[in-house]
C-alpha cells in the first residue's frame, strides 16, 4: 500500500513539472510573439523621419529599405509580421509615410497599410532648354526619374496623341507651379500639362494669336527667342516681339544670337562670332528665314503674353547696349544699327570678352 502511494506521489510530481515547463515554454514563446509585435522596433535618430516608397515595390524591397537606411532595428521580425497581416501587392502604395520614434512593428504595418502615404508636391520648372533637361528638372521633384521620362517625351506615338512633334512638344508645358501627387506617372504627368495647356490658351489668347498670323506653337517658340533675348527686363520683351514680327511680316530672317548659340549646343558662348552664324541647323536663324521648328527654350508666361501683347512700331534691328544694363537699343535702319553694334563690339573688347 505504501509502494502504491509512492507511485501516485511520483507520478503527481511529474505530471505538475511537465504542465509547468508547458507553461514556462508557452508563456516564453507568447512573450517572444508579443515582442515581435508590440515591442518598439522603429529606432530613429530624430522623433521623426520620411520614408519614401516607389511605385510597384515589394515587401522585400519596404523591408531592405526600412533597413538600409536604419529606420528599423530588426528586419526578419518587421517581415514576419507583415507577411501574416498580408501587406503586399495593392496594399503597399506609394509615397511619402512618417514614421515615429519608438513605433512597434503592429504600428508600423498598420501605418504603411493605411496607405495614407500619397504626397502632394509642389512642381516648379523654367529656364529650361531641352526635352532631357525638362526631364531631369521633373525627376528631381517627382518620383518617375530622368530617363523613364525622357524616353517617354521622345516617343513618337506620345507627339502625335497631342498632335505636336519633337520639336514643338515642348510648348505644352508652360511654365509655372503645380501640384502634383508625388508618384505621378509620365503619361499622366503629360496628360496633366496637356490639361493645363488647354487651360492656358484662352479664346482671347487664341483670337490675339491669330491676329499676328501664329499659331499656338509658334507663339510659344517666338517667345522663347525673346525671353532668350530679354530675361532680365520683362518690361522690353513686347517691344522685342514686335521687333521680331516686323522681320516675319516682311520676310526678313530673324537673325537671333540665342538661336545661334541654340544650334550649337555651347551655353557659355558670350560672344556669337562670324563662324558661329555659319553652322548649319534648322535653328539658325541667320542661315534660314522664318522661325525654327520649336522653342530655344521654355518660355515664361511673361514672354508669350509679350508676343501676344508686341508693341506696334517700325524697329527692325536691335542691340545690346554698350553699357551691359541689359537692354538694347533699337534701330528702324541698318545704318544706325551698325553704329550701335560698333560701340557694343568696343564694350565687349574693352572687358576682354572674345567668346
Amino acid at each position: 500500500m505504501a509502494r502504491k502511494k509512492g507511485r501516485t506521489s511520483t507520478w503527481k510530481k511529474v505530471v505538475i513539472s511537465t504542465i509547468v515547463i508547458a507553461l514556462i515554454i508557452g508563456g516564453v514563446k507568447l512573450f517572444s510573439l508579443y515582442k515581435k509585435v508590440y515591442f518598439p522596433n522603429v529606432q530613429l535618430e530624430t522623433q521623426s523621419a520620411a520614408l519614401y516608397i516607389s511605385t510597384g515595390s515589394t515587401l522585400e524591397e519596404v523591408a531592405g529599405l526600412l533597413a538600409s537606411q536604419g529606420y528599423i532595428q530588426n528586419r526578419h521580425t518587421f517581415e514576419w509580421l507583415a507577411e501574416r497581416k498580408n501587406y503586399q501587392g495593392s496594399l503597399i502604395v506609394p509615397g511619402k509615410y512618417e514614421l515615429e520614434d519608438g513605433m512597434s512593428n503592429q504600428e508600423l504595418i498598420n501605418h504603411l497599410r493605411a496607405g495614407n502615404g500619397r504626397l502632394d508636391v509642389e512642381v516648379t520648372f523654367n529656364n529650361l532648354r531641352t526635352l532631357e533637361e525638362l526631364a531631369g528638372s521633373l525627376a528631381d521633384q517627382l518620383e518617375p526619374d530622368s530617363a523613364t521620362l525622357s524616353g517617354y517625351f521622345k516617343d513618337p506615338e506620345v507627339w502625335r496623341k497631342y498632335g505636336l512633334d519633337r520639336n514643338s512638344f515642348m510648348t505644352m508645358f508652360i511654365p509655372n507651379t503645380y501640384q502634383f501627387d508625388w508618384a505621378t506617372n509620365a503619361e499622366d504627368l503629360t496628360e496633366r500639362m496637356a490639361s493645363e495647356y488647354r487651360r492656358f490658351w484662352t479664346d482671347s489668347r487664341k483670337a490675339k494669336a491669330r491676329n499676328i498670323g501664329l499659331s499656338q506653337s509658334e507663339v510659344v517658340t517666338l517667345a522663347s527667342i525673346v525671353q532668350a533675348e530679354q530675361r532680365l527686363h520683362v518690361g522690353e520683351q513686347p517691344k522685342i516681339a514686335g521687333l521680331y514680327l516686323n522681320r516675319l511680316k516682311r520676310g526678313m530672317k530673324l537673325q537671333s544670337d540665342p538661336t545661334v548659340i541654340h544650334a550649337i549646343g555651347d551655353f557659355s558662348i558670350n560672344r556669337v562670332l562670324s563662324k558661329h552664324l555659319k553652322v548649319k541647323s534648322p535653328y539658325n536663324t541667320y542661315l534660314n528665314a522664318g522661325l525654327p521648328p520649336g522653342p530655344i527654350l521654355l518660355p515664361e508666361i511673361s514672354a508669350v503674353d509679350a508676343v501676344l501683347n508686341a508693341h506696334d512700331h517700325n524697329y527692325i534691328f536691335m542691340c545690346a547696349k554698350e553699357d551691359f544694363s541689359g537692354l538694347h537699343n533699337f534701330s528702324t535702319n541698318l545704318r544706325e544699327h551698325n553704329r550701335h553694334a560698333q560701340r557694343y563690339r568696343e564694350a565687349l573688347n574693352q572687358r576682354n570678352i572674345y567668346r
